[in-house]
């Protein structure tokens, strides 16, 4: 079952479940114990210091209290990290949380306070390293200018790919080198494991909104981090003290959800290719954002990350009011924030996701984020075409609509 010869899918499918038949189980069980018996004092207490510390409980010991430990939650930890060729695994109780942690770590590691940030990134990231909450302080610039940016008082370099919402790929190998021994995390978020791991790539880290492709229906919050063992430690240790530890009924749902994970990625890649080349000839779009349509100069897509994904962006010829327009006026789609889920999703990042990022650095009022789901894409662009064709711009002719 460990041999690295196994493909993706039987990995997803299998991953975590090793030890189901030996325990008569077919089924993943969920342990739902908010506190655990104690054999004696010494052992309770010796388990609870290994998992303050960063590790597991003890055999003698047991797993004390669930803010320390879980086992449903380490079942899954241990399936992601296998899907991302990680040592390990740490989830959290949302992906802000995970992001939290890995930036509290980072800094009481090693005492630095300065953080480097790869623009354009998920709104909640950017916002969290702007305000300065945790007690650091961001530069932020772009992939090519890490180098000049990096300071001896750096501790973590944060970059995501494809990027929110604009889907810009970044060279993770490139930013690793120019590092310089600094950490690098990298939002894989809306790659997900199927098309991307960016450990492979020489990232310390790769974050995962779990809410997102994960768990893929929508009804579960979750951030996870696939990383070496040494950065797992740390991870646990902020994560015991500041109680973000994954409820282990969301963690059964992420655990069911990876099983499905490969053939859900592929299905809605196939539909947002659809949907796409149809979008990108149509008369009220000004600009599409979609891996395979966009420059690639590096050559990242079929290297770095082995297909397109499911998520497009559009820049509307007619601006806000089309883009409200637009996002009210769908049936299929759900105008909801969120994404990666088997339904299909549409929503002004400018307005929603990234409405705290500095006025320089969002998205602009005319573009629409959609993240493709499992229907038929035939449906989806129909859809998407009477949205268009309702609230058109006026400077697009009536017989130019529907191209």
């Amino acid at each position: 079952m460990t041999s690295p010869r196994l493909q993706l899918d039987t990995v997803a499918v299998h991953a975590g479940r090793e030890d189901l038949a030996g325990l008569g189980v077919h089924a993943l069980p969920i342990d739902l114990s908010s506190t655990n018996p104690l054999p004696d004092i010494e052992a309770g207490g010796l388990s609870y210091e290994a998992m303050a510390s960063g590790g597991a409980p003890t055999a003698e010991g047991g797993a004390v209290y669930a803010r320390l430990w879980n086992p449903t939650v380490a079942r899954f930890e241990s399936a992601l990290a296998r899907l991302e060729h990680a040592e390990a695994a740490v989830a959290f109780a949302s992906g802000m949380a995970a992001m939290t942690a890995a930036i509290l770590a980072a800094t009481a590691e090693t005492g630095r306070r300065h953080l480097l940030a790869v623009r354009p990134l998920y709104g909640g990231t950017d916002h969290l390293l702007s305000t300065g909450l945790l007690g650091t302080e961001t530069t932020f610039c772009g992939a090519d200018e890490v180098a000049a940016a990096v300071r001896p008082d750096t501790a973590l370099i944060v970059l995501e790919t494809p990027a929110n919402p604009t889907l810009e790929l970044v060279d993770i190998r490139t930013v690793v080198e120019a590092a310089q021994g600094v950490p690098v995390l990298v939002d894989n978020t809306f790659a997900t494991p199927v098309l991307q791991n960016p450990i492979d790539s020489g990232a310390s880290m790769a974050l995962h909104s779990a809410t997102k492709y994960l768990g893929g229906h929508g009804d579960v919050v979750a951030g996870v981090i696939a990383c070496s063992d040494e950065s797992a430690a740390a991870l646990r240790r902020v994560r015991a003290v500041t109680g973000g530890l994954l409820h282990p009924l969301g963690a059964y749902l992420l655990h069911r959800g990876l099983t499905t994970l490969p053939i859900r990625i592929r299905t809605q890649q196939a539909n947002a290719q659809r949907v796409a080349a149809w979008l990108e000839a149509h008369a009220s779009v000004d600009r599409i954002y979609y891996p395979g349509l966009m420059d690639d100069p590096q050559g990242l897509l079929g290297t770095q990350m082995k297909g397109t994904g499911a998520m497009i962006a559009i820049d509307l010829r007619g601006g806000f009011e089309q883009a409200r327009h637009v996002t009210a006026g769908v049936g299929l789609f759900t105008h909801a924030v969120s994404l990666g889920g088997v339904d299909s999703l549409i929503q002004h990042p400018a307005a929603l996701t990234h409405r705290p990022v500095s006025p320089d650095a969002r998205p602009a009022d005319s573009l629409v984020r959609l993240s493709i789901g499992l229907e038929a894409p035939e449906d989806l662009i129909a859809d998407l075409e009477q949205a268009l064709a309702a609230h058109r711009p006026l400077s697009v002719p009536a017989q130019a609509l529907g191209a």
